[in-house]
């Protein structure tokens, strides 16, 4: 007889996966945590040989802007222009 050790743990798993997960085991009839665990199982061996990313650097720039211009507006000032358009 085999046994399996089971361990419990909390996950944050996103909305959308989730749904899914819940469809799968509805429509089966099969327990939530069997279908989280064979979708677990399934996808693990396409992790496990992936290879790292290579490291990517970002080079640091001044822009030179002058003191006083708040930087992290820009996006907004950049909105308020095209709505003046």
């Amino acid at each position: 007889m085999c046994h399996v050790l089971e361990m419990r743990t909390t996950l944050t798993i996103e909305d959308q996966i989730d749904v899914r997960l819940r469809t799968v085991a509805d429509r089966q009839n099969r327990s939530y945590k069997d279908v989280v665990n064979e979708a677990l199982a399934g996808g693990l061996p396409e992790i496990e040989v992936a290879e790292p990313l290579p490291e990517y650097h970002v080079r640091v720039r001044d822009f030179g802007f002058q003191p006083g211009v708040d930087t992290a507006r820009l996006n907004q000032l950049y909105d308020e222009l095209e709505t003046d358009r």
